[in-house]
């Protein structure tokens, strides 16, 4: 395939789930303004990239991978954290999530180290397969398994506290 028809393959995709990969990045940093300058720039290392997709049929993780990575990229460069504000993330959700709001779960959730938290997010929140959450994290499936299984279990003694 040819670089140029690979390139608008790609724009138009990330084009077409922009306010996924939003909402993707928002659940790392929690501002607005960091979270389009991470979509930003993960859509230029995408497009610098680009050879390096083999199969525009992986375009999902392959983009999903980037913005998780520049995300965590971000944290570490700025050391920061910040609580989850639902009602911003409702502002850009694509209404297919639940309508209540469950505050003690948001808060366990940032509890939990990165390495969990992410897993937890693309898998239930994200809905992406084992399969996909281990090619976004660059992980093994039994690492994520393993990591979902103490992620959801920590979860649970918070949330039974």
């Amino acid at each position: 395939m040819r670089k140029k028809d690979l390139e608008t393959i790609v724009t138009n995709y990330i084009i077409d789930n922009k306010e996924k990969y939003y909402r993707l990045a928002y659940s790392y940093v929690k501002n607005p303004d960091d979270t389009l300058d991470i979509v930003q720039e993960s859509i230029y290392k995408a497009l610098l990239s680009i050879n390096k997709l083999k199969n525009p049929d992986y375009i999902n993780t392959w983009f999903y991978r980037i913005v998780v990575n520049t995300s965590l990229d971000y944290l570490r460069k700025q050391k920061k954290v910040y609580l989850v504000d639902t009602v911003t993330l409702e502002k850009y959700s694509d209404g297919i999530h639940d309508s209540y709001q469950n505050v003690d779960l948001l808060r366990a959730l940032d509890d939990l180290p990165v390495d969990y938290r992410s897993i937890v997010v693309l898998r239930y929140f994200e809905g992406l397969k084992i399969e996909e959450v281990a090619n976004v994290l660059n992980e093994n499936v039994n690492t994520i398994k393993t990591r979902l299984y103490a992620a959801l279990k920590k979860l649970k003694i918070k949330l039974d506290a």
